[in-house]
């Protein structure tokens, strides 16, 4: 009989049968001693045969996971445990995607097999659009003539929070009420009303922009901890667009380029929250901004496909396809440490909240496109 090859785009795919993985779990559940070791170690820790697969998981992993017991991860990978957005995408599952050649857990696992042992960090996306930042650990260990990975977890989004709120409001906040601050220093000595009033505006866009940063903290602490209320009412799409594109030709971020409204684009009545809608399009807008060459211009639009309407932004920039593999990830960033949340803002928000669906579309030729679907 003909054994069929399962495909993958990175870690092997092959797997034990279910037979052996539980006579390789009972190996381990009848080493008592050992058994009491791993459930007094403080960090989620599993136990994985040669193939990646849980046989032991700790009562800080299954308690993670809300189970009574470790039985259920019996045979699982850790994304397919944890329900990693990406571990069912192939039929190889945890480990075998594209997406996963840049996951620090599989990398640390695939490492440890020839250098004993490997540390790396790991940011996990679920089905759910929870998110963690994990630090991971894995070492490899024989047990019972068993060759076997001790394979830790250690919940760091803390950490990541803290370097994230560190960043805008000890610099991005900062600055923007320096510079407010800098401006009205200098009111009292203009005596030409024209320059007065061009000062004027130019403290009020800053004070909006302000404002804004903390009312993206805000948004995104209420949806993480699940207490954002969403408001539904109708709203026309053109008026979305036309807000934020008038919002971002104004912010400091604009620079030397510009905003166009697609010569294309449908007038579409929408019933969502407007509020987490702009939101979500101007996180759009910005990155579009951000990553643009001088003197070119990001597109926006909203069209209509039966009944899913699509809201796009679109530059002429190509994201590295490995950076477009981990871009909606929490607290991944191109622009260093403690950045990264306006990408995964988006997914959390747009998925979550108002059931859409989020995602880019990017290649060489063709620029960059971040879309939502309602």
């Amino acid at each position: 009989m003909k054994i069929q090859t399962i495909t993958t785009e990175f870690a092997p795919a092959e797997r034990d049968s279910i037979r052996i993985v539980e006579l390789q779990s009972k190996t381990i559940a009848q080493n008592r001693l050992l058994c009491s070791m791993i459930n007094t170690v403080s960090e989620m820790l599993v136990v994985l045969n040669s193939k990646r697969q849980i046989i032991f998981a700790n009562d800080v992993f299954t308690g993670l996971l809300g189970l009574p017991d470790g039985k259920t991860c019996i045979g699982k990978r850790v994304g397919e445990a944890v329900n990693c957005i990406n571990a069912f995408k192939s039929e190889g599952g945890c480990g075998t995607t594209e997406f996963c050649r840049t996951c620090g857990a599989v990398n640390a696992m695939v490492e440890a097999k020839t250098e004993l042992k490997s540390e790396k960090e790991c940011r996990i996306l679920t089905a759910n659009n929870n998110a963690f930042d994990l630090r991971v650990k894995a070492t490899q260990l024989d047990i019972e003539g068993e060759t076997t990975t001790i394979f830790t977890l250690n919940d760091i989004s803390s950490e990541k929070r803290k370097q994230t709120l560190e960043r805008v409001f000890f610099h991005d906040v900062l600055n923007s009420a320096g510079g407010i601050s800098g401006l009205s220093e200098i009111m009292p000595d203009i005596n030409d009303r024209t320059e007065l009033m061009e000062v004027a505006e130019m403290i009020s866009r800053a004070s909006e922009n302000l404002i804004s940063e903390i009312q993206a903290q805000r948004y995104l602490v209420a949806a993480e901890n699940g207490d954002l209320t969403v408001e539904n009412y109708e709203i026309e799409s053109f008026k979305i667009l036309k807000d934020q594109a008038d919002l971002y030709s104004k912010h400091e971020i604009i620079g030397d380029k510009y905003i166009s409204i697609h010569k294309e684009s449908e007038n579409i009545i929408v019933t969502t929250d407007a509020v987490l809608l702009r939101r979500i399009i101007g996180n759009m807008i910005k990155n579009a901004l951000e990553a643009s060459l001088p003197e070119t211009v990001v597109t926006i639009s909203s069209k209509k496909n039966k009944e899913v309407v699509r809201f796009s932004v679109h530059n002429g920039t190509y994201i590295p396809r490995d950076v477009q593999l981990q871009l909606f990830q929490r607290s991944f960033s191109t622009k260093g440490i403690g950045r990264g949340l306006g990408t995964y803002s988006m997914k959390l928000l747009g998925e979550k909240y108002l059931k859409g669906k989020v995602g880019l579309e990017s290649t060489i030729e063709n620029g960059t496109t971040f879309y939502f679907e309602i």
